[in-house]
């Protein structure tokens, strides 16, 4: 589904990613864990086409990603949540919907409110005003009202409380058993291994490790991965 080839970035003669080669199937539930600077958000980054820098190939169902043309590469259905709550703060939560499904035609409110009942709720709420959790939560039903058939998430659960991590946890994976595929950054690993079916890890740029999740959290020298 998402292809990349012999990937490289590197920030002003710094190598962040190096020699990355790897394929992430239709309906996969994947996690990429690494030390801070390992390369993850950008790893991310490019499978929307967002670092014009880099070299090699990234294919999305057989097509090229077109580096520097983030808006037609999330329109062919790559949906990506940046880290942080990245929501229109002055705008209520119906609306900041409807904006995200201005050019998707496939989302739809209905479909987003069986997901996240909060949402409907809470829809003539402005967004600002909101908790980081619920925040976090519309930022993930604005990016399905783009309809995407794959997700990934950078660091989702930063900053949110234990029982909201559990929330968001629980949402991915219905996301993930209603057919769209899900890519997520992490640095909460206990809590990323139970949702995931496999586990990717980055160190210094390069892939260390890529199998099983439940492999991965068998270990018991895991944190020296990190």
């Amino acid at each position: 589904m998402l292809t990349y080839s012999n990937v490289n970035v590197s920030y002003g003669g710094l190598p962040v990613l190096k020699d990355i080669s790897l394929t992430i199937k239709e309906g996969e539930c994947v996690a990429i864990f690494g030390h801070n600077g390992a390369g993850k958000t950008s790893l991310l980054r490019c499978s929307v086409g967002d670092v014009e820098g880099a070299t090699g190939t990234i294919s999305y169902r057989g097509e090229p990603i077109v580096r520097g043309a983030v808006f037609m590469n999330s329109r062919r259905g790559i949906g990506l949540v940046p880290q942080g709550h990245n929501v229109f703060r002055q705008l209520t939560v119906r609306k900041n919907l409807s904006v995200a499904g201005l050019n998707s035609p496939g989302g739809t409110l209905e479909e987003v409110y069986r997901l996240f009942p909060v949402l409907e709720q809470r829809g003539n709420q402005i967004a600002g005003s909101l908790s980081g959790g619920q925040q976090q939560i519309l930022a993930l039903g604005m990016s399905l009202m783009t309809k995407p058939s794959i997700l990934l998430l950078d660091e989702p659960s930063t900053g949110l409380a234990p029982v909201i991590v559990n929330d968001v946890m629980d949402s991915l994976r219905q996301i993930n058993l209603r057919g769209t595929t899900v890519v997520i950054v992490e640095q909460n690993i206990p809590a990323t291994l139970k949702l995931v079916s496999r586990a990717i890890v980055l160190k210094a740029g390069r892939i260390v490790f890529d199998g099983a999740g439940g492999d991965l959290a068998r270990k018991e020298d895991l944190w020296a991965w990190f």
